[in-house]
């Protein structure tokens, strides 16, 4: 007899929501490598090719997961894999030039980041009733996109102050260190509240959620991460093409993101699921052919991330919800490990490219390869709607 989903306290909710943020300052900093690699004479190109690295080991996290989680728990397993984004961000910013030891670094972040990303949603799938989990996803995604969207902050703060940028990997690498701590201390306490989950994957449970509906969100996820990884990873190469202040990019966003899953995600998620993924689906072509065309000033370009943060930061919260729901069942973990493993693929792996095309053909062609990912993900919502619709004749018969 499958074991009731317990209630999760909201105190220890929150302290895992602050140490998810703490550990995604580390991911965050990284949109401020093409600044940092551009100041020691690299390109978008090599910063491009240090944070696909981080694909390659991710692949790693993900498969080492769920045997992580069965020996010391979820909640340690990040704690450990933690200590690795505290070195990634102290090796980028200790690490002299842009050579192959800032490789090394960006498979460390993945792995970090790797097991993080995808034993969090497991975590709070295992806490919460089904019915919550679309509420609880958005509130642990809106604690990392906060943690991720304050990374470059630290960045334009150090400017500010005259600090090198150098002073953002050194305060990101704290902060995580802080993150660490915390998640260890919550070990106990989570895997006491938790439910027992299989977070291992295997080629039959693969097969099972790839053959099922679940598979639609598990590729949006990933087109979307290509559209959010190359938007954000040259932002600043973005903000200076058009004498800009990238800040302005990462506040907007940032604030959209968080307060729309923060204010409206309740609204949202009671909706129907396909629904909402279309319309928000739609507003990220919307805003990146603002940034293609439209952007002629801080309050355009203020508003063109202000659309995508509410386009991207409300469709993960519906889709994630899907993935998890949509997955045959007994194949929950399973969905939402593919789930993480599509959104690595495109965040990491889509930048290496996106960095080529920017030294090769220049912004504007990447602008408008994003603009088709973006147009390619929302097509897939409005295939499911009308795939959905009954005939025509039946509706008439009825």
């Amino acid at each position: 007899m499958p074991q009731a989903t317990p209630q999760v306290s909201g105190r220890l909710f929150g302290l895992f929501c602050l140490a998810s943020y703490l550990l995604s300052l580390s991911y965050g900093s990284t949109f401020l490598l093409s600044l940092l690699i551009g100041s020691r004479g690299g390109n978008e190109h090599d910063a491009g090719s240090v944070i696909s690295a981080a694909m390659l080991s991710t692949f790693v996290a993900v498969l080492v997961s769920g045997h992580l989680s069965d020996l010391l728990g979820a909640a340690r397993s990040i704690a450990l894999f933690g200590l690795l984004l505290v070195a990634a961000s102290l090796g980028f910013a200790l690490t002299p030039g842009f050579g192959d030891l800032l490789l090394f670094f960006g498979l460390l972040l993945g792995l970090g980041w790797g097991v993080f990303y995808t034993l969090g949603p497991i975590i709070v799938a295992s806490l919460v009733s089904p019915a919550q989990r679309a509420k609880y996803f958005a509130l642990l995604s809106g604690s990392m996109m906060t943690g991720i969207g304050s990374g470059p902050l630290l960045g334009r703060a150090a400017s500010a102050l005259g600090l090198p940028l150098t002073s953002a990997f050194y305060l990101a690498a704290l902060a995580s260190l802080i993150g660490v701590l915390l998640f260890w201390q919550l070990g106990a306490k989570l895997k006491s509240a938790q439910t027992t989950t299989a977070a291992k994957i295997t080629w039959q449970a693969t097969i099972q959620v790839l053959g099922s509906r679940a598979l639609f969100p598990i590729i949006m996820v990933g087109l979307g991460g290509c559209v959010f990884g190359g938007l954000s990873s040259f932002q600043t190469s973005y903000a200076a093409a058009h004498s800009l202040d990238y800040s302005l990019f990462f506040v907007g966003f940032m604030s959209a993101a968080i307060g729309s899953r923060m204010l409206i995600a309740g609204f949202v998620v009671k909706r129907d699921p396909l629904w909402a993924s279309c319309l928000l689906s739609g507003l990220m072509p919307g805003s990146i052919m603002l940034f293609a065309f439209g952007v002629h000033s801080g309050f355009s370009y203020l508003l063109a991330a202000v659309l995508l943060g509410v386009g991207y930061g409300l469709t993960y919260s519906v889709i994630n919800g899907l993935a998890a729901n949509e997955a045959p069942h007994g194949t929950t973990s399973q969905a939402l490990l593919l789930f993480s493993l599509s959104y690595f693929i495109g965040v990491f792996g889509f930048p290496l490219l996106a960095g080529k095309i920017i030294v090769d053909q220049g912004m504007s062609t990447l602008l408008l390869t994003v603009l088709g990912v973006a147009l390619t993900n929302w097509l897939i919502t409005v295939g499911r709607l009308l795939w959905r619709r009954p005939p025509f004749n039946s509706v008439r018969a009825s």
